[in-house]
């Protein structure tokens, strides 16, 4: 009996020190990224599709990847034809830079315009096995070096060589279920 009674105070002590697993869930929110939707500049009402258009971020080694069943070498890897667009921003500085290009590969109809996005970072705690995600709100709208977007290094201009305007619908960016902004070519 006593040999039962120790045993069990054993396993008992054993287990004691285990723990669940600490495996973040996929489906948990994390930081997110900057969701634009792509609109016609003449009917504002009605979305428009990019055609071929490449991110680069200032300072990557390759621009951000649509199509990630594809090879490096491919260069269809880095292009995207859809209406909407999510770009990651750094969370460990207040603002990124872009370099979007329409048409890409297309000598002839290739546009670009360089945006920077300014933006605050917040740190909120999600679990123990997630650790922290960074959320973000953009800066307030104003006509200097920390406005909210700048198109190809002019803070005044809210239009580019493509880009014909940007509209701010909403600053906090909290989760990837919603846009955050709109522009319109």
């Amino acid at each position: 009996m006593k040999r039962i009674i120790l045993f069990l105070l054993v396993a008992a002590f054993g287990f004691s020190g285990c723990e669940k697993d600490d495996i973040c869930d996929a489906s948990i929110p994390t930081t997110p990224r900057l969701v634009i939707d792509f609109y016609d500049f003449t009917n504002p009402a009605v979305p428009k599709n990019l055609t071929n258009l490449k991110a680069m971020g200032t300072g990557a080694d390759l621009p951000l990847v649509f199509n990630d069943l594809l090879e490096e070498t491919d260069e269809t890897r880095y292009l995207t034809n859809d209406t909407r667009l999510r770009l990651p921003l750094k969370i460990n500085e207040d603002s990124v830079q872009y370099t979007l290009t329409l048409n890409s590969g297309n000598d002839v109809l290739t546009s670009t315009d360089v945006i920077d996005i300014n933006y605050t970072r917040l740190s909120e705690y999600v679990s123990r096995a997630c650790g922290y995600k960074t959320l973000f709100k953009l800066n307030p709208d104003t006509n200097n070096s920390e406005a909210p977007f700048i198109i190809n290094g002019n803070p005044a201009n809210n239009s580019g060589n493509w880009i014909r305007n940007v509209e701010i619908i909403k600053s906090n960016l909290e989760t990837e279920n919603e846009t955050h902004i709109k522009i319109f070519f």
